[in-house]
């Protein structure tokens, strides 16, 4: 069974409507707890949108929901920055660390980097991280 969470109740009745059969949860992911492990994370196109100290605190969080041996896939940005784009013609926050930081913070959680893809064109540019819980 899959789990979902989002901070929007929209998004995630989307998903309920879709794929009534799964677990979607309204939640915020800096405070997550949902009381179980997983055997893989996924936080594609949402890590990002966190400051950069919330991005640090998040490492604990995922360490805490993953089994052993569990996958965490993330997109990041290309270097340490903080942007303000646009969607929809609304403000959208991005910020990123730099890689070396990243990888701290996946070792220092028990994490060991699988694979890391800077700017991928066959992955509409993302850059996408994969770890493995030791």
């Amino acid at each position: 069974m899959l789990t979902g969470v989002d901070s929007s109740p929209a998004m995630i009745g989307i998903c309920k409507s879709r794929f009534p059969n799964h677990d979607w949860l309204v939640a915020d992911m800096r405070t997550l707890s949902v009381g179980r492990r997983f055997n893989g994370l996924i936080a594609w196109d949402s890590f990002f949108h966190l400051t950069q100290d919330a991005q640090r605190r998040m490492f604990p969080l995922f360490q805490a929901h993953a089994e052993p041996n569990a996958a965490l896939m993330f997109t990041s940005g290309l270097s340490r920055s903080v942007s303000i784009g646009r969607y929809r013609g609304e403000p959208l926050y991005h910020s990123s660390l730099d890689e070396a930081e990243y990888n701290l913070l996946l070792c220092n959680s028990g994490f060991e980097v699988v694979a890391h893809v800077a700017n991928d064109p066959e992955c509409d540019r993302h850059t996408a991280w994969l770890a493995r819980l030791s």
